[in-house]
């Protein structure tokens, strides 16, 4: 190799810990990025529609679909009695979500029939036609009404406790009991639900869906079609986003497709318009926490009880391990002394809600922010101070063991809070703000600084497993398969950088591959911000067990040891001999080396007994700290976001700038969810917030001002992950909560910090308005 070659090959392109663009990012911006309405539609493709019910609640005394059937267009209507196997598309085993309902309605447009047609058109309009004759039964939608009507748990709640609260509450210096209330949210995907059934020849029918875990969809729609697994192939090479929407909310879609190809032998496509997925599909769970805290002058907490009522809707679907992750979470950063922490599932008569970034753990930890802010108000201190006064110490010191008797062994929250106190400059803009508050009689600021710890795993211990394929051609083209699934976050990226990394080869290398269930069975959903640190982990033993038959083919060949065999840059140094990559896997080829792995990871360490409330659930924790700064206008309610400063810990970052994205876009949505996203049911059981008109993300424009966003540098994860990384999908999520807490500090200027606003989430200006009046009497 001459000297000129050998200085463009110092480096490879796309190693890990670097930063490199999203592999679709210049798809996404030209309009390229091929998502599965995109694709050529198969030769006599039909096109389904759900047909909803109008009632809450109510049983079915008949359906006259002679209009549907003879509506232009329509070739076929499905009924429950067309499934040939389960009336069942539940994901977690009580079999409590039919597909089809049959008797009994249970919530505002759920399913009882499907239509068929030639056209997307003909269908919808002929879903409308149905004469349903209905007797109604009592129903409620919210959780007040549950708790007044002795609504029955979808899934059985838990309790977690250490210590003794029921005594100790009593032998503090103060105590409080209160409240709050904390909202849904709806995931607002760009690229709505959909799947594509295409039939096969005996069993085998092939489903294209948009869904975070295509395992799932193959299981759901072996159980409905009643044919093994081995005759499904799902295949998702990209979602236009998902945020947890898409964990098990497609299931009814790619049963209902793959039910009706296998039935009518023709492709058949399912694809709701934004209403109709509003209406039907799942949301964030929100929750009514009640909580009696007892704590000393200087709020520290002494001993604490809390109970999570959450509105779960009318199957469990994933309401028990949501309902979970929020007690796991309600310690937020903060070591409770004595503790007992419950939470109620109730069953409502609303879609069935679902997985939502953070999965029940951003309700938990604004909840304990809430006991936090109500401390300090009662104190008349800051609550930053109150904070810290209350986080968890080091491993060892006694203050390091959670609920659910964890210990926290790698505590970093205060140094990374103090770093940015520091850096954000809090101390002295947050007096700044109390002076103009002072001055300022309409316009009134507020500043938080609000801390992060999040747990990473998948608390059912079976799903932290992943696979992987890995083939190397004789060109030396890599392709790469795993059971990590994209929808915008940068999976594929990291993975791929992994791969790249491992050959020591330019990313462009490697190519990525449609997540399918032909390749990697058996997957984890892409949930529980555990998609990197599992599918990285599953690529590289896959890469390693091929490098590792590559250095004994050279070593054996050329008569070297096997420390003599290294990969360079897009090379491989042999002895004194270089080679280029691709010649020397052809080399390999013909010495019959197998150029195929298989790689598996699965996370060590935990375990749970979710009977006992304790255990190890998570591997590690994910830190972070924000300081929004906020200014409200106290005759309208109206606010702006000022600034936000943010530190996060993502440890050794396999790609900083992707990881810097997902922060930043984590936290915008947060702050929607606790300010301008609200879910609102009418009289009749029916979701009016269920479009663009009616339901209000925030925009870009609506986004911090000034908006600084850090990675902790001297971050490192103690615990073997891939390339010592952590987590960064949903922990981001919860640095939003700085955005309340400042909007709270604003409006309790008006009573002179000395009343607790009691701001519920979220904290629209109606909302805000309201809690100014409040005070101003107060």
């Amino acid at each position: 190799m001459d000297k000129a070659t050998y200085e463009t090959t110092k480096y490879i392109k796309g190693p890990m810990h670097q930063s490199l663009r999203h592999d679709s990012a210049h798809k996404h911006v030209a309009g390229s990025a091929e998502y599965i309405d995109d694709i050529p539609e198969p030769s006599g493709l039909l096109h389904g529609a759900l047909g909803m019910a109008d009632r809450a609640h109510a049983e079915i005394l008949s359906i006259d679909l002679s209009a549907v059937k003879s509506h232009p267009g329509v070739v076929c209507v499905l009924t429950a009695d067309d499934i040939t196997g389960v009336n069942d598309v539940s994901s977690g085993g009580r079999h409590d979500e039919p597909l089809i309902a049959t008797d009994k309605i249970e919530f505002h447009g759920q399913t009882i029939f499907a239509v068929i047609a030639e056209t997307r058109d003909a269908a919808r309009k002929a879903a409308r036609l149905a004469k349903v004759e209905y007797r109604d039964l009592p129903f409620w939608t919210d959780i007040d009404g549950a708790l007044d009507n002795g609504s029955p748990l979808v899934t059985p709640g838990m309790t977690l406790k250490r210590g003794t609260p029921e005594t100790e509450l009593d032998k503090a210096t103060h105590r409080i009991q209160s409240s709050m209330r904390i909202g849904g949210q709806e995931h607002f995907y760009l690229e709505s639900h959909i799947a594509l059934a295409i039939p096969g020849e005996d069993d085998d029918v092939t489903v294209w869906s948009s869904t975070q875990h295509p395992s799932e969809i193959q299981h759901i729609v072996g159980h409905v079609l009643d044919i093994p697994s081995n005759a499904i192939t799902v295949n998702t090479r990209r979602m236009g986003g998902g945020f947890g929407g898409k964990e098990t909310q497609g299931n009814q879609f790619a049963a209902l497709a793959a039910l009706a190809a296998k039935k009518l032998k023709r492709a058949v496509k399912f694809r709701p318009d934004r209403d109709e997925d509003m209406g039907v599909t799942g949301k964030r769970h929100d929750f009514k926490m009640d909580f009696d805290v007892a704590f000393d002058d200087d709020g520290k907490i002494h001993a604490i009880e809390a109970n999570f009522a959450a509105r779960c809707g009318y199957s469990s679907d994933l309401s028990g391990p949501v309902t979970d992750r929020a007690l796991f979470h309600a310690d937020s950063s903060y070591f409770y002394p004595h503790v007992k922490l419950t939470s109620q599932p109730l069953k409502t008569h609303t879609v069935s809600n679902t997985a939502y970034r953070g999965f029940g753990g951003p309700q938990g930890m604004l909840g304990a922010e809430r006991v936090i802010e109500e401390i300090a108000y009662a104190l008349g201190k800051d609550p930053l101070e109150v904070r810290k006064a209350n986080f968890y110490g080091e491993k060892g010191s006694g203050r390091d063991v959670t609920p659910y008797h964890q210990q926290v062994e790698d505590n970093i929250i205060m140094k990374v809070v103090e770093e940015l106190e520091t850096s954000c400059d809090y101390q002295a803009r947050r007096q700044a703000i109390i002076d103009f508050n002072k001055t300022s009689p309409v316009i009134k600021k507020g500043i938080a600084l609000t801390p992060v710890k999040f747990g990473i795993s998948f608390t059912m211990t079976a799903f932290n497993q992943a696979g992987a394929l890995v083939h190397i051609y004789q060109d030396g083209s890599i392709h790469l398969n795993h059971g990590g699934t994209e929808m915008g976050q940068g999976l594929y990226t990291k993975v791929a950088q992994v791969v790249a990394d491992c050959f020591q080869v330019d990313v462009d290398t490697v190519k990525i591959t449609a997540t399918t269930t032909a390749k990697v069975p058996n997957t984890s959903a892409t949930a529980a911000s555990s998609g990197s640190d599992l599918n990285g982990m599953a690529a590289l033993d896959a890469a390693r067990q091929i490098k590792e038959r590559l250095v004994a083919f050279a070593a054996e060949k050329y008569g070297v040891p096997a420390s003599e065999v290294e990969f360079l840059p897009n090379r491989v140094r042999v002895g004194d001999q270089i080679f280029t990559f691709g010649d020397f896997v052809k080399q390999a080829y013909f010495g019959r080396v197998q150029l195929s792995a298989a790689g598996f990871y699965k996370t060590p360490k935990i375990h749970w007994d979710r009977a006992a409330g304790r255990g190890t659930p998570f591997y590690y924790y994910a830190y972070g700290a924000a300081c929004t700064e906020v200014s409200i206008d106290t005759l309208t309610g109206e606010y702006l976001m000022e600034r936000t400063d943010i530190l996060h810990d993502v440890g050794k970052s396999l790609n900083p700038v992707i990881d810097i994205g997902q922060i930043e876009g984590g936290f915008v949505q947060g702050m929607g969810w606790l300010t301008t996203e609200e879910l609102w049911w009418d009289g009749k059981g029916r979701l009016r917030t269920h479009a663009p008109s009616t339901y209000k993300i925030p925009l870009a424009s609506d986004r911090p001002k000034i908006f600084n966003t850090r990675l902790v540098p001297w971050s490192e994860n103690a615990e073997p992950t891939i390339g010592r990384s952590k987590a960064v999908g949903e922990p981001p999520f919860m640095l939003a909560i700085s955005v309340l807490e400042a909007l709270s500090m604003a409006v309790a200027s008006v009573a002179d910090y000395r009343v607790c606003p009691r701001l519920d989430a979220p904290a629209t200006p109606e909302r805000v308005l309201m809690a100014v009046e409040r005070l101003k009497r107060a």
